[in-house]
């Protein structure tokens, strides 16, 4: 019932005369995936490995209702204390996967790479990152990593339902083919304070938005506000628009060096609602594309106060489970593994 009110009301907006989106079709939609982008950008981004076609099986796997970890994916064999309890009655495990030519796949991509973040067609399991250590968020460096990472994710659901992937377009046709791909990507730390999301309606920059929903006093320095605007702009003028030829709205991640004076692309998006717009809001990108001039304007958490800044709870937080609940939930349907989980409650209950 939310995703079809949901998918009404984009439409609504879009078949508004005033609305501050473009008309979207399935061919825009997928200029946006990936391994549409990639190739023409490889040298402005960091490396990454495209994994496709992948099977049916894995795509079951990551729809798949359990949380375990498929069979051979890592040095040691994953299991369950709890399942291998003889004291214990019989659980239903569930269906068990196993991939070895996609984990031989990720493991040479980690060999070359060292480490690597995974994403599939536009998503990425930033969600799950409280899965891995947080001094390393996101870094996996083996198979096992990578498959927990996505199947802690909310975000990749996006990909794999063909109707969301669409659910902004306009469009009155069927959708078109759409294959699902792996991406590996080269894991290196970033510093967030330096991540920027721009945004491009009618092939002009309106404006940049701070990624990170953190307060950084660098960055509210006029000189450097001053800079970073000319570096964005020029950035984008020179290495940006030249080379991107699939519409003229869209929005592009970049995270910028150290010396703020050049840039690294980190993803496109869909100029759309379901494109996060951050410190602004769609209605005020389209106020300022209806304003003459050619300097976007910078958004930037401007006080430890602000109410972006406020964050009592890490990102994401409601995604986040126990460790231990994936060591018990190992195989176990969802019925199983709540059975499971209320009983080691209560039962830690009675020992205090």
């Amino acid at each position: 019932m939310i995703f079809v009110l949901y998918h009404y009301c984009v439409s609504l907006l879009v078949m508004c005369s005033n609305t501050p989106f473009p008309p979207i079709d399935h061919s825009y939609i997928l200029s946006f995936q990936f391994s549409s982008w990639y190739p023409v950008f490889s040298d402005l981004t960091i490396k990454s490995k495209i994994i496709r076609p992948l099977s049916q099986d894995f795509r079951e796997y990551l729809d798949s209702e359990s949380v375990f970890i498929p069979e051979g994916s890592e040095d040691v064999p994953f299991h369950s204390e709890l399942a291998d309890n003889s004291d214990e009655e019989d659980v239903d495990e569930g269906p068990r996967f196993a991939f070895p030519e996609l984990d031989a796949k990720i493991r040479e991509c980690i060999m070359e790479y060292g480490a690597v973040f995974p994403k599939l067609n536009f998503s990425s399991p930033k969600d799950a990152s409280w899965i891995l250590p947080a001094s390393s968020p996101l870094k996996c460096t083996s198979p096992a990593d990578v498959y927990m990472l996505l199947k802690s994710s909310d975000f990749i659901a996006h990909d794999l339902d063909v109707n969301r992937v669409f659910d902004v377009s306009t469009a009155a046709d069927a959708a078109p083919p759409y294959e699902l791909e792996l991406v590996l990507r080269k894991w290196y730390p970033v510093d967030k304070s330096r991540e920027l999301r721009c945004f491009v309606r009618k092939n002009r920059l309106l404006g940049i938005a701070q990624r990170d929903t953190n307060y950084y006093e660098y960055l509210n320095d006029p000189e450097t506000k001053g800079k970073l605007v000319s570096a964005v702009k020029t950035y984008w003028e020179s290495k940006v628009r030249t080379r991107w030829k699939a519409n003229e709205d869209y929005v592009f991640d970049i995270l910028m060096t150290r010396d703020l004076s050049r840039g690294h692309i980190l993803d496109f998006n869909p100029y759309a609602l379901r494109t996060d717009a951050l410190l602004f809001t769609y209605e005020d990108l389209q106020a300022l594309s209806e304003v003459n001039g050619d300097t976007p304007v910078l958004r930037v958490i401007d006080s430890p106060s602000h109410p972006a800044a406020t964050r009592n709870a890490p990102a994401n937080s409601h995604n986040i489970i126990p460790f231990e609940a994936l060591d018990m939930s190992s195989g176990k349907s969802i019925d199983a593994f709540a059975e499971i989980w209320e009983r080691s409650i209560q039962e830690s209950m009675e020992e205090v």
